[in-house]
């Protein structure tokens, strides 16, 4: 594949995939918080000529996401004209806000300490008009106030930063894009074989320009250009069905039929002029991981479309870095499945998204587990369970916003703040230890031959032996090194009382009932009869059913206290 551009010799690029994650997404603004932070440092230091600097180049050159981390990948964009201001480590009082930073703030701040009551409120409940299980709005906040216009702040993006940035999030359109396949039948006809695509993206380009170009829109926040359309990606790729409301994207349909993701399609059947009107839910239904995209636009970067290139480090120009807070796990075959209808309908749903999620590039090439070409950040601690004993865990046991299918950290503001430090914790070991190259590399590869010649590299070798592809300067502490803080529980592990879900029963109770009296259609005595079921009986029994699953979630994942 040729290069969109002239690759730089000295550069190697970076496309992050960033998975779904829900209130997890604390955990993935972590990452790129210390990912952001620790490529400055080195741009200072080269900048400044510090001594033994190495000199090659490292830009991110494509984010790529679904649901919360395709809203992570929009916020990381939208602060990318400013000043950026890490959180490095937390305040005496862990519950504090950081305004300065727009990852902290969306992911951890949100717009309360606990957001329970504001999902509970009812305001959002029409007559016979339900939109969604949970009340949304605090999105439209947190995606009004991240993804703003900037012109008074605005500033050049930094050198680790592709000038040219793609940008763009999954979405799931329930109406998808329509395409026929035509058979020859015994008729005489020329019949047709209809069906669609619900697999869509927003697709978005940092670069100056108002030229949309292979349906990237350009996205400018000096100018206030195409926010409207980001903003409303951002709530839509991470509108969890049924849970969270779904959203509206309206694009111009020569942006969606030039996309390159669904070209193959829309070329052949083209969206109609002039607008394209979709309905949305969470991207990350139909494509959660979305690496296999960050790589074609990643190859159109370096010039490497060929695996033998870009898996080999004497070579590679650049490589798929994936944030994933919830990490596939190998499933049980060898268990008899339960043939009781609750658990065929558990099976069915689990077995349809695991088949639409299923990455048409070349299989064989991605169970190759030598791959130079692509790395994984997940979640990983030691903590203490609720007994006080010690355990080792990963995936999304090592955070605290894990339970509930990611939904706890509406919980507890210190479930947010875990994990946004644990993700930082884990990026700074990846960065020193794993993200690494061979010393071969810094032989045969120009990219790093000439980045680590003339200096003393010895600071930047791995414990491998290998050497860091974004050097830390930082020396490593000796001796027990977590930076997490101390929470209301008394350890690093935050642990909530049985009492704080208690306190939720009557907004809980509240909505419930709003929802069964706004579900049916009724009127006069039927209406009164509902009413009086609700309160009596459906109201009390769907209230304690959602509060004991909460507390089981909870306690099952060493966060409740009973």
């Amino acid at each position: 594949m040729s290069a969109t551009n002239t690759p730089d010799s000295n550069t190697f690029h970076i496309g992050l995939c960033m998975a779904g994650a829900a209130s997890a997404g604390a955990y993935t603004a972590g990452v790129m918080d210390y990912l952001l932070e620790a490529l400055q440092e080195w741009q200072k230091r080269k900048l400044a000529n510090w001594p033994d600097t190495p000199q090659h180049k490292v830009v991110i050159s494509v984010m790529g996401g679904a649901s919360a981390g395709g809203m992570t990948a929009l916020i990381t964009a939208a602060s990318l004209n400013n000043t950026y201001i890490p959180v490095s480590k937390p305040t005496s009082d862990v519950l504090d806000e950081h305004p300065e930073n727009s990852l902290y703030h969306s992911w951890v701040d949100m717009t309360n300490v606990d957001m329970m009551p504001l999902l509970l409120q009812t305001n959002d409940i029409g007559k016979n008009n339900i939109m969604s299980l949970l009340n949304s709005s605090f999105i439209d906040q947190i995606a009004a106030r991240a993804l703003k216009p900037n012109k008074d702040t605005w500033k050049q993006m930094p050198d680790f930063i592709d000038p040219d940035l793609k940008i763009f999030t999954t979405l799931t359109n329930l109406q998808g894009f329509k395409y026929n396949i035509s058979f020859s039948g015994n008729t005489g006809l020329n019949n047709k074989y209809y069906m669609s695509i619900h697999n869509d993206y927003a697709c978005f380009t940092m670069k100056q320009t108002t030229e949309v170009k292979d349906g990237w829109m350009p996205l400018d926040f000096k100018n206030n250009l195409n926010l409207d359309i980001a903003r409303n990606a951002a709530m839509a790729t991470g509108a969890f069905p049924i849970g969270l409301l779904s959203r509206e994207l309206n694009r111009k349909s020569a942006h969606v039929n030039g996309m390159l993701f669904c070209r193959d399609i829309t070329c052949r059947f083209p969206v109609p002029e002039p607008d394209c009107d979709t309905l949305n839910i969470d991207g990350g239904v139909i494509n959660n991981e979305p690496f296999e995209k960050v790589r074609t636009v990643l190859n159109s970067k370096t010039g490497q479309g060929n695996e033998a290139e870009y898996e080999d480090p004497n070579l590679f120009k650049g490589t798929v870095l994936m944030i994933d807070p919830f990490p596939s796990q190998e499933a049980d075959d060898c268990k008899k499945p339960d043939r009781n209808l609750i658990n065929v309908i558990r099976l069915s749903l689990g077995a349809i998204l695991n088949q639409v999620r299923v990455k048409p590039a070349d299989l064989t090439n991605a169970m190759n587990e030598n791959k130079s070409g692509q790395f994984l950040i997940t979640p990983t601690r030691r903590r203490p369970n609720l007994e006080g004993k010690m355990e080792d865990v990963a995936g999304d046991s090592a955070i605290a916003c894990g339970a509930l299918s990611g939904f706890s950290g509406f919980m507890n503001k210190e479930f947010r703040v875990h994990d946004y430090f644990l993700g930082r914790f884990n990026c700074e070991m990846f960065l020193r230890n794993y993200f690494t190259v061979p010393p071969s590399a810094l032989e045969q590869n120009d990219i790093f031959k000439k980045g680590y010649s003339n200096i003393n590299k010895e600071q930047f070798k791995a414990a491998n032996g290998n050497y860091q592809i974004i050097p830390i300067f930082s020396p490593l502490p000796t001796g027990v090194y977590f930076p997490i803080p101390n929470f209301s529980s008394g350890s690093d592990w935050p642990v909530i009382p049985e009492s704080k879900i208690d306190a939720f029963q009557p907004q809980v109770k509240k909505r419930v009932q709003s929802i069964l009296m706004n579900a049916i259609t009724a009127n006069g005595l039927n209406k009164f009869l509902l009413w009086i079921g609700a309160k009596v009986v459906l109201n009390r029994m769907l209230t304690n059913s959602a509060l004991k699953a909460i507390k089981d979630a909870l306690t099952g994942h060493e966060l409740l206290k009973r």
